[in-house]
């Protein structure tokens, strides 16, 4: 879900030993046709907001793969 300038990624995954990270991870690179190895989180590793960084898209690439699924 789009909201605010960001992306909301919710996930069942439990937040221990990154399970929740690489489950977000494995998300969002399937939802924007990437590898895994093309995400990254900059920031927020251990909480509950992120920043997260797709190498080869730019932030509009990212929003329009997003929304045209």
């Amino acid at each position: 879900m789009v909201d605010g300038g960001g992306l909301k990624v919710y996930t069942n995954a439990a937040p221990v030993d990154g399970e929740a990270n690489e489950a977000v991870i494995a998300l969002l690179s399937k939802a924007l046709g990437v590898p895994k190895s093309a995400i990254s989180i900059a920031r927020g590793a251990t909480g509950r907001k992120k920043k997260i960084i797709v190498e080869g898209l730019s932030d509009e690439q990212i929003l329009a793969r997003v929304t045209s699924s």
